[in-house]
């Protein structure tokens, strides 16, 4: 293999890790944020439970839950941006994945036509040794 070839899939392989591991981040926050979400819904949950038991609470819940909804919202907004990043480094991903293995590729067809032009030299080769001791 030779040496550019070499270079390319080394770097094709370096941009993958680099995508994969921007993916794996971008994972991770939609996972915090949807654990965020969750969290917030379970509040709500509770404090709608505490305000069925106490008056004074059950007083303030209309205003706990105009703000739990645009609480909600933002979080949904945000989880709605992610998801659409997360689209986006899946598809380079796979495009960088595309490319490393069409790289390969070339690499092991140029390895293949060396090992076949080899051969036919030495073939060629032992065709003329064979025909100087047959003279």
């Amino acid at each position: 293999m030779s040496s550019w070839s070499k270079s390319l899939i080394k770097l094709a392989s370096y941009e993958v890790e680099t995508l994969q591991k921007r993916l794996s981040e971008v994972v991770d926050r939609r996972v915090a944020a949807q654990q965020r979400l969750a969290r917030l819904l379970a509040e709500g949950d509770a404090e709608i439970a505490n305000a069925a038991a106490d008056e004074d609470a059950a007083m303030s819940l209309s205003a706990y839950l105009d703000g739990l909804r645009l609480r909600k919202t933002a979080i949904q907004a945000e989880i709605e941006t992610i998801l659409a990043e997360e689209a986006g480094a899946r598809d380079a991903l796979a495009e960088a994945f595309e490319a490393q293995k069409k790289y390969e590729q070339v690499a092991e067809s140029a390895r293949l036509f060396e090992v076949k032009e080899a051969g036919r030299r030495e073939t060629a080769a032992l065709d003329e040794l064979g025909l100087r001791k047959a003279r």
